[in-house]
């Protein structure tokens, strides 16, 4: 495989598809530019991302979209508090023609996946997901099997409705790079949504949009990212402000030396979109609330006095010394 380096054609060109998928994204779903943003991040990085809104803001129809314009294979899970893990990743199944059990692949085996409502499900089935996050592959019967590259999960959860719901354990969060919030739309935007529907839009029919990149546009993206220069001083920063979580009195559990690396490769990922091949400390601050919020834990005391984990991480933000 030919490593393309930040600036060289092939990553130019990868860049320039991804750029145009914005806009294909456009065409079914107002708004919402910064969260496809963080999506790619997430695709060029291999890393997986955690949404977070209230029903009915075009979070399934975001992501279904976002595969259509990379003609990426997508699936579908909605978590429930019956899904068993073999529902998830697949199982042994008896085939009486041969007398042999044979696998049947699950949801999982595919580029990009949806599980829906995540927090639906106990956390064993929760757990059947954190090998196929981490490793790429399923064992099922002792034999590992490898899912298909790319492979991404996109798990969306409710921030308002609890009854019924599991949270998610810390060890399950760490795995996701990103953490998107997708706010409720402006009325500008709300308007423009019920003008589409007006017209006839069909959130169900996607076969408006187009595959404006590839899987190979993302390879060859990916491949350019790691060569993006981080300066001394850049990585200083991102350990400083790892650090300072773990020194806040308002949290109670900060950031990992894992956090630390999936916000600087978040970051490396952000300042190739923008065309450079170096980070700098503003593309760190960029991507901090969105890598970081959901790796910290609030003190029951500050929880009760209204604080927020983005509300923290912007007060650590302004305190840390940003390197020159």
């Amino acid at each position: 495989m030919t490593t393309s380096s930040p600036g060289s054609p092939g990553a130019d060109a990868a860049r320039e598809a991804l750029a145009t998928l914005r806009a294909e994204v456009a065409k079914a779903v107002v708004g919402q530019d910064s969260v496809v943003t963080g999506l790619v991040i997430a695709l060029l990085c291999r890393g997986h991302v955690l949404l977070e809104g209230v029903p009915g803001v075009a979070k399934t129809l975001l992501v279904r979209t976002l595969a259509a314009t990379l003609a990426l294979d997508f699936k579908r899970v909605q978590f429930t508090p019956d899904l068993m893990p073999g529902d998830v990743t697949g199982s042994l199944v008896y085939d009486a023609r041969t007398a042999e059990f044979e696998f049947r692949e699950g949801p999982v085996f595919t580029n990009l996946l949806l599980a829906d409502e995540i927090n639906r499900t106990p956390p064993k089935t929760q757990a059947a997901l954190l090998e196929a996050m981490e490793e790429r592959q399923v064992s099922v019967d002792g034999d590992a099997r490898k899912l298909p590259d790319p492979f991404i999960v996109v798990a969306t959860q409710n921030p308002i409705e609890y009854e019924g719901t599991y949270q998610l354990p810390e060890a399950q969060l760490d795995r996701f790079l990103l953490k998107l919030t997708v706010p409720l739309p402006p009325r500008e935007q709300e308007i423009a949504v019920l003008e589409r529907h007006a017209l006839g839009f069909d959130p169900r029919d996607l076969s408006s949009i187009m595959a404006v990149a590839s899987a190979a546009d993302l390879e060859a993206g990916r491949e350019a990212v790691k060569q993006v220069h981080v300066a001394p001083e850049v990585l200083g920063y991102v350990v400083d402000l790892a650090r300072a979580t773990r020194q806040s009195p308002s949290l109670q559990l900060g950031v990992s030396p894992r956090g630390a690396t999936a916000l600087l490769a978040a970051a490396r990922a952000w300042g190739w979109l923008s065309g450079r091949t170096y980070v700098t400390p503003d593309d760190v601050k960029a991507l901090a609330r969105p890598a970081l919020r959901h790796r910290v834990q609030l003190r029951p005391e500050a929880e009760l006095e209204g604080a927020t984990p983005d509300g923290i991480l912007d007060g650590i933000l302004a305190g840390v010394p940003v390197p020159r």
